[in-house]
């Protein structure tokens, strides 16, 4: 297993201050995270960057590839209304170019879960990120910006169907997926009517705890048992969600080029949000929310002191970690390239409930990798 160099200690306490200065209760997150849900809630490509190992009784789990699961599961047990948590510790994952090695690395973060200002919560977790990722010296670094939830509500705004939102959100984290996912709707659509897809129709049907009753019965009498981390309530839901999309109308010649070009969009963000903006003419609702949304992150960090020189846009942004429902950001450093960000983090409101949260409260963090950060690593 390869390790990143350490990080003078002066270096590491300067890039520690900017999340301690944020507040928070300290974090002790199990080495071990659950595979399952991993897979679950982030899609089954996330399981080739991840350390799987095996649990005694045959039970698949994997190093933490990061605190955020972690995060979330220690708040709910908490039940407190609100929190931040504040963690320092080793992460690991395989690298993307494929290395059958998994790399451990030193990852500080914040994790927050308030309800009131999502907006200005947002813009100060991006400048926690960048304060943190310029304390290692570097000088040429850039805050990248994408908006998982401007692309829904462009979905909206544009009048795509549902079933069809809602999977081309799902693919959002993956350009190369997203794009694959534009070309292949209809090809799937039409197969999916021409006959095929009727146990997903069949199964459509039914309240969605009976449905899964009906597919255990079905595995027991084929004596088939699951296997790979997927629970029989996730398989029942992608079963609905293919039925849906199989009714769903494919979106119209119009509406495809709309969301090429919103995808091209890349750009400084107030002239990216002009772009986005004109593709979907002047609504309001979500879509206009949307919109004014970024006008008030901007100014929470300019106030903050993020330099708009340093700042970009690109609306086909996302991230591995496909849990992600709002703003996401990294900080990139040139001589590193993209592959290999300084910091990140982003808005995953959705998530705590998924896990079981029963408080409706907001959900953002962020990271640093301090080796990264550091201008003395060698790329």
């Amino acid at each position: 297993m390869r390790r990143e160099a350490p990080v003078p200690a002066p270096v590491l306490a300067a890039v520690r201050a900017a999340f301690l200065e944020a507040g928070g209760e300290i974090l002790d997150a199990p080495l071990l995270q659950p595979l399952g849900l991993l897979l679950e809630l982030a899609g089954e490509d996330i399981r080739g960057r991840l350390f799987v190992v095996q649990r005694e009784g045959g039970e698949e789990a994997c190093l933490r590839p990061d605190f955020t699961i972690a995060a979330i599961r220690a708040h709910i047990e908490s039940a407190a209304p609100s929190a931040r948590y504040f963690y320092e510790g080793a992460a690991y994952r395989v690298a993307p170019s494929g290395a059958s090695r998994a790399e451990e690395f030193l990852q500080i973060g914040l994790e927050a879960f308030e309800a009131g200002d999502t907006i200005g919560a947002d813009a100060e977790m991006a400048a926690i990120a960048w304060r943190a990722a310029v304390a290692g010296g570097r000088d040429d670094l850039t805050l990248l910006f994408g908006d998982v939830g401007l692309f829904a509500a462009f979905l909206s705004a544009i009048g795509v169907a549902e079933p069809l939102a809602a999977r081309l959100r799902r693919a959002f984290s993956s350009p190369r997926r997203l794009r694959n996912e534009l070309a292949s709707i209809a090809e799937r659509q039409g197969a999916a009517q021409g006959g095929q897809g009727r146990l997903a129709a069949l199964l459509g049907g039914l309240p969605e705890d009976e449905a899964v009753g009906v597919l255990e019965e079905v595995w027991a009498l084929a004596g088939v048992a699951p296997v790979g981390g997927r629970r029989p309530a996730e398989i029942v839901h992608r079963l609905v969600q293919r039925a849906a999309l199989a009714e769903a109308p494919a979106p119209s010649e119009h509406q495809t080029d709309l969301i090429s070009r919103f995808l091209a969009i890349s750009d400084a963000p107030d002239r990216a949000m002009n772009a986005v903006a004109a593709l979907a003419g002047a609504k309001g609702g979500a879509w206009g929310a949307a919109l004014e949304a970024w006008r008030g992150r901007l100014a929470c960090l300019a106030q903050a002191g993020v330099s708009a020189e340093r700042m970009h846009f690109s609306a086909a942004f996302g991230r591995s970690f496909g849990y992600y429902d709002g703003v996401l950001f990294e900080v990139r450093s040139r001589a590193l390239g993209d592959e290999q960000p300084v910091a990140a983090g982003g808005r995953y409101d959705a998530l705590p409930r998924r896990l079981g949260a029963k408080l409706n409260t907001g959900a953002v963090g962020c990271m640093v990798r301090p080796g990264r950060a550091w201008s003395g690593a060698v790329p």
